[in-house]
C-alpha cells in the first residue's frame, strides 16, 4: 500500500516542483534578464548563469506547494474511484493511509532544509555579485552607499524611568571596498563633551584597533552647545568601534543569509540599536525555520481534504491547492507584518499560520476518521 501510494505522489510532485518553480522564476527573473539584455546590453550567457543561480530559491518555494498538490490530486483521485473505501474496507485507518503522506513530507521537508540553508543564499548573493559585475564592469565598483549607524544607551533618569538617547551616530556616502567616504560623525559618548568629525575618508587600522581618517576637521563641541575647540587635520586616528566596517562587510539580502549568517547579522545590529532592523530580521529568521516545516502542514491539509469522499477531477484538485496555498501565504504576510510591528513575537508571527493550518488539517482527518 505504501508503494502504491507513494507511486501516485511522487510524479505530481515532481510535475508541481517543475511547474510552480518554472512560473516564479519566469514572473520574477525572466522578464527583468530579457529587460536588461535589451536595454543594459547584458551579455546572454551572463543572463542564462544568473537565471540558473535564481533556481533555488524558488525550488525551495515549489517545494511546499508541490506537496499539497501532489497530496490533494493523489488522495483525492483514490477517493473520487472508491480506493479509499476499499482500503478502509479492509481494516486501514484513514491515519494509516494518510501516513504515507505525512512520512514523504518530512522527506521534503529535509529538502527545503538543505536546500534553503545550503544552496539559496548561495546561489542568490552570487547571482548578485555576478548580475553587478556584468552591469557595472565599466565603472567603479561601490559596494554599498549610505552607511548609517547609530549607537544608542540607556540613560537611568531622576524618577526611576529609562530614557534612550543616542550615543554616537556614524554616517558615510559611500564604501568602496577599502575606504569609507564623505564622514560625518556625532560623538557623544563622553560626559560632558560632544564632538563632531567631518572627514573626506576613513579607513579601518586593524593592527591597532583604531580608524585612520584623512583630510577632516572635529569641532568640540561644549555642554552648553558652544563650540569650544576646531581642529584640522590632514590624518588623525579615533578610536571608534569597528562596527560600520562589518555592517557593510556583512550587509546581504535576507534571501541572501542562511540562518547563522543572519544571526550573525542580528548580533551586529543588536549594536547599533537600531530596533525596527532588530525585530525584522527577528522575524525573517524564525521565518527561514518555519518555511520547511510548511511541507509537513501542507501534506497533512492535501491529503486530509484528499480522503473526504466527493469526486473532483485534477481541475479541481489544482484550483482547491491554489486557494489554500494563497491562503496560507496571504496569513503568513499579515502575521510576519504583524511580528515586524511588534504585535506579536518574531516566534509567533513566523509560526501561527502553521499552527493554524495545522490544527485545519487535524480537524479535518478527525472529521473523516469518524466518519
Amino acid at each position: 500500500m505504501d508503494r502504491y501510494l507513494a507511486s501516485e505522489l511522487l510524479p505530481t510532485f515532481l510535475f508541481g516542483v517543475g511547474a510552480f518553480s518554472s512560473i516564479g522564476v519566469t514572473v520574477d527573473a525572466v522578464f527583468d534578464l530579457v529587460r536588461r539584455v535589451v536595454e543594459s546590453g547584458l551579455p546572454v550567457n551572463v543572463a542564462v548563469q544568473v537565471f540558473l543561480l535564481k533556481l533555488p530559491a524558488f525550488i525551495v518555494l515549489a517545494f511546499p506547494m508541490s506537496t499539497l498538490l501532489a497530496t490533494l490530486m493523489a488522495y483525492s483521485r483514490l477517493s473520487s474511484e472508491s480506493e479509499l473505501v476499499a482500503l478502509r474496507g479492509c481494516g486501514v485507518s484513514v491515519y494509516r493511509m494518510v501516513l504515507t503522506a505525512v512520512i514523504l513530507s518530512f522527506v521534503v521537508t529535509g529538502m527545503t532544509f538543505v536546500f534553503n540553508e545550503q544552496i539559496a543564499p548561495a546561489a542568490n548573493y552570487q547571482a548578485t555579485l555576478t548580475l553587478n559585475a556584468a552591469i557595472k564592469s565599466d565603472k567603479p565598483t561601490i559596494k554599498q552607499q549610505n552607511i548609517f549607524y547609530p549607537e544608542y544607551r540607556d540613560v537611568l533618569e531622576s524618577d526611576g524611568t529609562k530614557n534612550r538617547i543616542l550615543t554616537r551616530l556614524f554616517y558615510a556616502d559611500q564604501f568602496d571596498g577599502r575606504q569609507m567616504k564623505g564622514l560625518t560623525i556625532i560623538d557623544r559618548s563622553t560626559e560632558g563633551l560632544n564632538q563632531i568629525v567631518v572627514a573626506e575618508s576613513a579607513q579601518w587600522n586593524g593592527s591597532q584597533s583604531v580608524w585612520d581618517f584623512y583630510n577632516g576637521t572635529i569641532y568640540l563641541v561644549a555642554p552648553d552647545r558652544s563650540y569650544r575647540n576646531i581642529l584640522r587635520f590632514e590624518k588623525q586616528q579615533l578610536k571608534l568601534p569597528r562596527t560600520p566596517l562589518s555592517l557593510v562587510e556583512r550587509s546581504r539580502d535576507y534571501g541572501e543569509m542562511n540562518i547563522s549568517e543572519a544571526l550573525e547579522q542580528l548580533t551586529v545590529e543588536r549594536l547599533g540599536g537600531d530596533r525596527q532592523k532588530i525585530r525584522k530580521l527577528e522575524v525573517r529568521i524564525q521565518q527561514k525555520i518555519a518555511l520547511p516545516f510548511v511541507c509537513v502542514v501542507f501534506g497533512l491539509v492535501g491529503a486530509a481534504m484528499g480522503t473526504i469522499p466527493q469526486r473532483t477531477g485534477r481541475g479541481t484538485s489544482f484550483g482547491i491547492s491554489v486557494i489554500v496555498i494563497f491562503s496560507y501565504y496571504l496569513l503568513s504576510f499579515i502575521t510576519g507584518a504583524l511580528g515586524q510591528a511588534g504585535v506579536f513575537s518574531p516566534f509567533i508571527g513566523a509560526w501561527l499560520p502553521n499552527f493554524i493550518f495545522l490544527g485545519i488539517g487535524t480537524f479535518l482527518l478527525i472529521r473523516v476518521a469518524q466518519r
